[in-house]
């Protein structure tokens, strides 16, 4: 089992949480707070819904694609989800450096995956236990991505060997979280 925090998933939910702050009415903002307006492509919730199951797609493919499209496809992000301007770029530019210097930072990825250590020991045996009592080897490993908050413009689906959970629901809800992974694996074994 792996359990890693991809960072261009995790920027996607820093420009969705810039988006929902910038069109929220009622004032409960989340992480990061920008105070500036970007300026968002029309179709904001339609283009980030595609980027984001390509993105997920890729990674799960290859965990280390998540490195891969941040670092070296910077300008993927930007041309998908925001208006072309160089002013636009310019302010994108700010929030690409912003996202880079927290997640490398010690608060930003290290924070995130080290926050489950002690929980990631136990999915790891709930889930061998309960696929041993039910007579299952899992075919290849399972991949848990985190994410820092909830994604809230895609359905999170589990598949059988690639589940995107946002920190929260790893701690709230994690007896669901034991069950959908067991049986999607069970689901992908018939």
């Amino acid at each position: 089992m792996r359990i890693e925090a991809p960072c261009a998933l995790n920027f996607l939910i820093y420009i969705q949480n810039i988006f929902i702050n910038q069109n929220n009415k009622n004032e409960e903002y989340r992480f990061p707070y920008i105070s500036s307006k970007m300026a968002f492509d029309k179709e904001f919730l339609l283009r980030f819904e595609e980027l984001w199951n390509e993105v997920s797609e890729r990674i799960c493919d290859d965990h280390i694609n998540s490195a891969k499209i941040f670092y070296d496809e910077e300008d993927l992000f930007y041309n998908r989800l925001f208006a072309n301007s160089s002013c636009s770029l310019k302010d994108y530019r700010e929030i690409y450096k912003a996202f880079k210097v927290w997640w490398n930072s010690f608060a930003g990825q290290f924070s995130i995956e080290r926050s489950i250590d002690e929980k990631s020991h136990g999915l790891y045996e709930e889930l061998g236990n309960s696929l041993s009592q039910k007579g299952i080897n899992p075919k290849k490993e399972l991949s848990i991505f985190l994410v820092y908050d909830e994604c809230l413009f895609v359905d999170l689906e589990v598949t059988s060997y690639f589940a995107v959970i946002p920190l929260k629901v790893f701690y709230v809800k994690y007896k669901d979280v034991v069950h959908k992974l067991v049986a999607h694996i069970i689901e992908d074994k018939n």
